[in-house]
């Protein structure tokens, strides 16, 4: 393992957000210990919200009485954060509807633990074969064409569709976004990969579609196998290049001289899904994979200008930028996938813009036409919105579901801009509450460029369309828009139509010649991130203006730096690093942790948005040793979680494992999807 350098103002040996270094090296490519990739001159939104903490908060957190509420098998963590619960005669049980459980107690357990009265199952393991023909996993004779079979490594995003005829089934997709080579291959040679093991790294990213099926007995979910559904897109299947961009001489390849067909999809984090039944997916840290490069736009995205970490330039020279200049231009899109199709051909939608992508949520307009959220996930960058001008059709005869894959191909795509409302000079970073007794403002979005059937229009001075569409940060910059710290998954509220913006964090705040914090400001150097609340104005997604305010503020309760929406924060769960969101059917905010800094494992955690007890925040599970919550569903009666890269602490290997999860003691350490369900088969959380 090669040797990382410490970042500045980062203790030596530690990563920024609570990583290892195996999981910013292999995930990321070290994202955080590069330059940053954005050197503008915007405004961050840092400096528009630092203190945005109210005066009663702070009088709640010195008062705070912390009670500790023990999950089922969950152990505590000396020194770390204890969870809330609400002290009343009646118990932690109550809560608002849909998170009426006992919170999870912050622990290190290497497993995942649920509240009391749930069960859990695995519903799938990486390299479990999901297509006719596929062996069962063997990881000590691991294969190309059998990893093409198998479900692949790394899930992330999740979804859980319909499947109409089919009783007690459902069809689960789930992209896989990056691979750990080192626990997967026994000996691993990071210097020197075999041809093998990097075509199976190949077939084990992408896309899988499975069909699931539950107990009605117990609540367990299963994969059921060889079903004709069934199927896997990798690193090497053809995908489809649409909307503005496709054909641009930007796009083309010796490999594709047309510009419009690609192989594969990389790094595929959060996603969503469409009211007309496909899955989005996003293409987030794909510079990783790139070596070679020294041009300006590809520094702007993060590409270095060596050999990459897993050498896949050795073995296909699309990786190489040297060799093939536009291949990086033909990733970092929301990816559109048909699971009910298997013969369907993926899409990668250019009018959505190309950056580092981190979900991709739809809320229609009063007329029908989707608009899509989407957050960059890289420090100091932006959020964006896509309006389409193409109104959704309902059928699912082939001319309207043809109709309908086109929708995100034309309209106009924006960007953030975020003002606070009070003067600048009242906004300290110190928590001090500004004249006006509070903290919130307005916002605008700002076009980038429109796309029709005839053509594209740029609204970016000197910049093309076409350009707008690929380089889509640099017009970003242009237009100044918003700095955000690590905006990942953004979601609009099913029941309030309200966005909620998970921002993970951001510890370069104030290093360097980066944007600066006050050093009094308890968020200095932000480390456990925050949750922004956005209203469209009148309620409407295709608004040009919206409103904002401070949701949450992440971190230990008993910090007065922290913000919980106002409720008590006595009877909160402490929360770290906000990474995927989800909603249920009561429309709480359930939010997924990536990179918890409070001394406990990442979790999931569930928070009312609305009422008398907006704000309160409960832990409903833990994921094991080394691991990362993602792609949260919250059903009626279950929640389902991908429990990324178990085992992935420094210095692990597939001889020295960190974790046994789930399979127990010799046996390899697999990331997985896990089921949880309440025992007497009633609803989640009511």
């Amino acid at each position: 393992m090669r040797k990382l350098l410490p970042l500045i103002g980062t203790p030596s040996g530690s990563h920024p957000g609570g990583r290892s270094a195996m999981t910013c090296r292999f995930r990321c490519g070290d994202a955080c210990f590069h330059e940053v990739p954005n050197t503008s001159s915007n405004e961050y939104v840092g400096d528009v919200i630092a203190g945005a903490l109210s005066r009663r908060s702070m009088m709640r957190a010195a008062a705070a009485v912390t009670v500790a509420a023990a999950g089922a098998g969950a152990a505590g963590v000396a020194g770390a954060p204890q969870a809330h619960a609400t002290p009343t005669a009646s118990g932690p049980q109550r809560g608002a509807r849909g998170l009426r459980f006992t919170p999870v107690a912050p622990n290190t357990t290497d497993a995942v633990t649920v509240p009391e009265g749930y069960r859990q199952n695995v519903v799938i393991r990486w390299g479990e074969p999901i297509l006719r023909g596929a062996p069962a996993f063997d990881p000590e004779k691991q294969t190309a064409k059998a990893q093409a079979g198998q479900f692949g490594y790394n899930c992330d995003f999740l979804a859980l569709l319909p499947l109409p005829g089919e009783r007690g089934r459902q069809l689960l997709v789930a992209n896989h976004e990056y691979t750990d080579e080192v626990l997967m291959f026994r000996g691993y040679d990071a210097a020197d990969p075999t041809r093998e093991q990097v075509e199976i790294a190949w077939a084990a990213h992408g896309l899988s579609a499975v069909v699931v099926e539950e107990d009605r007995r117990t609540g367990k979910l299963t994969a059921v196998p060889r079903h004709h559904l069934n199927r896997r897109v990798t690193a090497t299947t053809e995908f489809r290049l649409t909307g503005p961009a496709a054909g641009s001489d930007l796009l083309k390849t010796s490999a594709d001289p047309t510009g419009t067909k690609v192989l594969g999809t990389l790094n595929n984090c959060s996603g969503g899904t469409t009211p007309w039944g496909t899955t989005l997916h996003g293409e987030e840290n794909f510079n990783q994979y790139f070596a070679n490069s020294g041009r300006a736009t590809d520094k702007r995205y993060g590409i270095g200008t060596g050999a990459t970490e897993r050498k896949w330039e050795r073995f296909d020279k699309r990786f190489d930028v040297a060799q093939e200049p536009n291949e990086p231009h033909r990733f970092g899109y929301v990816v559109e996938f048909d699971p009910y199709d298997p013969a369907s051909t993926p899409r990668k939608h250019t009018a959505l813009g190309r950056f580092k992508h981190e979900a991709a949520n739809i809320r229609l307009t009063a007329d029908g036409r989707p608009v899509v959220y989407s957050g960059d996930d890289e420090r100091f960058d932006y959020f964006y919105k896509f309006v389409s001008s193409k109104r959704m059709r309902k059928g699912s005869s082939r001319a309207v579901r043809e109709h309908n894959l086109s929708l995100l191909d034309e309209g106009t795509l924006y960007v953030a801009k975020l003002t606070g409302d009070s003067p600048a000079i009242e906004i300290d970073g110190t928590g001090k509450l500004p004249s006006d007794g509070e903290f919130d403002g307005s916002g605008e979005w700002i076009p980038l460029a429109t796309a029709t059937a005839e053509g594209a229009v740029s609204h970016v001075e000197g910049m093309t369309a076409e350009e707008v569409f690929v380089f889509t940060r640099l017009a970003g910059d242009k237009v100044g828009a918003t700095k955000m710290d690590r905006p990942e998954d953004i979601e609009p509220s099913p029941v309030t139509g309200k966005v909620y913006i998970a921002l993970t964090n951001n510890t370069n705040r104030g290093v360097g010649t980066n944007a600066k914090a006050d050093e009094a400001n308890p968020r200095n150097a932000n480390k456990h991130g925050h949750v922004l609340e956005l209203t469209e104005r009148w309620n409407r997604p295709e608004s040009t203006k919206f409103a904002w305010s401070l949701f949450l503020v992440a971190g230990d309760p008993d910090d007065p730096a922290t913000y919980f929406a106002g409720f008590p924060k006595d009877r909160v769960s402490p929360i770290s690093c906000p990474d995927n969101v989800a909603f249920d059917p009561y429309g709480n905010l359930w939010i997924s942790t990536d990179g918890a800094q409070l001394g406990s494992h990442d979790g999931l955690f569930g928070v009312a948005t609305r009422g008398e007890r907006r704000g309160e925040l409960k832990q409903f599970l833990t994921v094991p040793k080394g691991a990362e919550t993602c792609g949260p569903i919250i059903q009626d009666r279950r929640v389902l979680v991908a429990v990324q890269h178990p085992g992935e602490v420094d210095g692990a290997s597939v001889e020295k494992p960190a974790s046994t999860w789930p399979d127990g003691p010799g046996t390899y350490v697999r990331p997985a999807v896990v089921a949880v369900w309440r025992e007497d088969g009633r609803d989640i959380g009511a």
